[in-house]
């Protein structure tokens, strides 16, 4: 089969790392030469947010997927229409991509997610303190959010179509992976913890699994069928939940596609996202999902003063570890704050596992 996928980042060379094992083809479009896909896959070189090059890509594929985004959804919906299969569908993906259309999503099928306001410029801003400033289009790894606290910050607004939405009184951050084939079969991973750092509003640790009540996974189970349901694609689904400090659970965003929190899947769980991933793109029955004791996992991003050619400090001292497992995205250039890798640790305990994940996080460092 030819499986083309839009982006060629991290996500779709571990997809293809882990689909290799069985016997397709895979094609990637993305517009970076040296993406993380580039070397691993049959490669073209070219925009997935320009209509034309989307249709000539995927025209004689037999299904066209994404690991980023932020693509042109017009092109995929032509593709489908042309009898291309999509997954997940042109209709989803438009929704999700655009932030103002996704809380219309959530509210139009009773998802609970923070009270919002849609504004086209900064004009319209009516909305009571504090609230986060969403983007309408373009938000990416804490990109395109910010937090509007005081009146003063008020001159900070981006006069641009957005979402601005009240601000959860945060007591853990989660995530629920939901995926569904064609032929209606569900399963659903684990509730993961996210630990993000403050200061760049990237994902730190992931921790499965979370420490949560019984009421709270059943909020999250409840969220996580209404979206399915809603949804009515077939797709791999990553829901970033807020649990406030009431024990109220709501969603902050969905992601159409593979994704950070599901990393730790890799040892972590009987089988990965991406295992998951591939087995919904070919209409497979769907992996075993269940955890395997505790697992976790930690981002490498590229060290603030460091711009250049990568070097990994400290890599050697990890892989004397047991249990911890190094995954490299094939990104030759390091820049403060991008995503270079992660490591997936395995423990007895929640009390070990933070421990582990605090002391590599100490040894190693991303630099020039």
């Amino acid at each position: 089969m030819k499986i083309g996928i839009l982006g060629g980042g991290q996500l779709g060379r571990m997809f293809i790392q882990e689909a290799l094992k069985y016997d397709d083809e895979f094609y990637v479009l993305d517009p970076t030469a040296d993406c993380s896909c580039a070397y691993i896959s049959r490669f073209t070189q070219g925009d997935f947010n320009d209509y034309q090059t989307v249709i000539d890509f995927g025209k004689d594929k037999d299904v066209l997927t994404i690991e980023i985004e932020h693509i042109n959804a017009d092109a995929l919906a032509d593709l489908e229409a042309q009898g291309v299969r999509v997954v997940p569908s042109a209709s989803i993906i438009k929704t999700i991509q655009q932030k103002i259309l996704q809380k219309q999503f959530y509210a139009e099928n009773h998802i609970p997610s923070p009270d919002f306001q849609i504004i086209q410029n900064k004009s319209e801003a009516c909305f009571p303190l504090p609230f986060v400033q969403k983007l309408n289009t373009g938000g990416y790894d804490g990109k395109g959010v910010q937090v509007i606290r005081t009146e003063a910050d008020l001159e900070n607004l981006w006069d641009a179509p957005s979402v601005l939405e009240s601000l959860v009184d945060i007591d853990k951050e989660l995530s629920v992976i939901i995926a569904k084939n064609d032929r209606g079969d569900i399963k659903t991973f684990p509730v993961t913890e996210m630990v993000a750092d403050p200061k760049l509003n990237l994902l730190d640790f992931n921790i499965c699994p979370t420490q949560i009540s019984n009421a709270v996974q059943q909020q999250i189970d409840e969220i996580a069928q209404k979206f399915i349901s809603a949804a009515q694609s077939a797709g791999l689904f990553a829901i970033e939940l807020f649990l406030d400090k009431e024990g109220k659970v709501w969603v902050n965003e969905t992601a159409p596609r593979l994704h950070n929190s599901g990393h730790q899947s890799q040892e972590g769980n009987s089988n990965s996202q991406f295992e998951q991933f591939y087995r919904v793109v070919k209409n497979l029955p769907l992996a075993d999902t269940d955890f395997c004791g505790f697992s976790g996992m930690l981002n490498l991003v590229g060290e603030d003063g460091f711009t250049g050619k990568v070097k990994y400090e400290g890599l050697e001292d990890v892989l004397q570890l047991p249990q911890t497992y190094i995954h490299l995205y094939g990104k030759t250039e390091t820049k403060p704050g991008r995503k270079m890798g992660h490591i997936n640790v395995l423990a007895n305990t929640r009390e070990e596992l933070m421990q582990k994940l605090i002391s590599i996080k100490a040894m190693v460092r991303v630099i020039s």
